[in-house]
């Protein structure tokens, strides 16, 4: 079970999607369903997200993601924490944090 920061989460957010393998006109905005944390997890709303090399790789196809991570563009991100996944300090709650995650950002 997780932990919600007071507001109410959306129930989607935003992401950049990669139509095919190819240049930036393959990019793509796409609306996903808001993920919730797991376990030792905590979810971030993103204020800031940057695009570093392995993005770039990916977007042209020539840097698959690891089978486990999210396949969705964006390696490092900053904002806020809204919700905690179990076993993590409720105190995070509100909490402005930077991170690199494994896509997805």
């Amino acid at each position: 079970m997780s932990t919600v920061l007071a507001q109410q989460l959306p129930v989607t957010m935003k992401a950049v999607g990669v139509k095919a393998p190819g240049g930036a006109d393959q990019l793509e905005l796409i609306e996903l369903p808001v993920p919730l944390p797991k376990p030792g997890e905590v979810l971030v709303q993103v204020r800031a997200a940057g695009v570093n090399r392995p993005d770039v790789l990916q977007r042209l196809g020539l840097y698959p993601p690891p089978p486990d991570a999210n396949p969705n563009l964006g390696l490092e991100v900053s904002g806020v924490v809204v919700a905690v996944g179990q076993g993590v300090s409720e105190s995070m709650l509100g909490t402005p944090v930077m991170a690199l995650c494994n896509g997805g950002g």
